[in-house]
This record gives C-alpha cells, structure tokens and sequence, in this order.
C-alpha cells in the first residue's frame, strides 16, 4: 500500500499540480490587487462616481454591481495569464518533443494488433 501511494506521489503529475496551486494562489492575488487598485476605481467612475459607485439600494439591500464586474476581470486576467503562460507553451513543448499518453497508448494498441495479425498469418500458413 505504500508502495503504491508513494509511485503516487511521486510522479510527475502531482508534482506538477502542487506546483501550479501555489504559482496559481501567488498571481491570484497579484491579479487581485491589480484589479481591486486600478480597475475598481475605474468601475465607480464608470458607474456613478466616488466610493458608492457601482452600488444600487433597492429597499435598503446593497447590489455591488462594480464587484461583480471586478470579479470578472479578476478571473479573465488570471485566466489568460495562466493559458497563455503556462498551458499554450506546456502544449507547444509536448508537440514538439514528446508524445501525448494517448498517442503512446494508440502506438501500444498498434503493435498488439500487428502481433495478433503476424500470428494469425502464421497459424494460417501453417
């Protein structure tokens, strides 16, 4: 059993994956900062000015329209930073350099059935 969790732990996916929580948990907050600093600001100009701006009272409920805008700035920045830093050039190098499980497995599924077809060949000839 530990033998198991320890092939677990060490391969390269979940080594990967730790280390894309914590870059990813790092920019997430930078992004935040940013987006908070700079574009909320932005947002109440946009939306009516000052502290308030982005905000509807209705029967004395707050709806904070300019946090909901922020947030989705927030995700579509930390969103493209971690695809076009991260994914596009982790794809790029597996292209270029190695093949993909599923290219590995069909390679493997290949060479069975050439196997299967040269000893069905051979019985027949037999």
């Amino acid at each position: 059993m530990l033998k198991g969790f320890r092939d677990f732990i060490t391969r390269g996916n979940v080594i990967d994956l730790a280390v894309a929580v914590v870059i990813g948990g790092a920019f997430t907050a930078l992004v935040a900062v940013f987006t908070r600093s700079l574009i909320q600001p932005m947002i109440n100009l946009a939306m009516g000015g000052g502290v308030d701006g982005g905000k509807v009272v209705v029967n004395g409920q707050v709806f904070d329209f300019g946090a909901i805008v922020n947030g989705a700035i927030t995700f579509l920045i930390t969103a493209a930073v971690v695809y076009f830093v991260f994914v596009l050039p982790m794809n790029k190098y597996k292209e270029r350099f190695g093949k993909t499980e599923a290219e590995e497995e069909v390679a493997e599924e290949v060479q069975l059935l050439r196997e299967i077809r040269d000893s069905l060949a051979a019985g027949k000839s037999d």
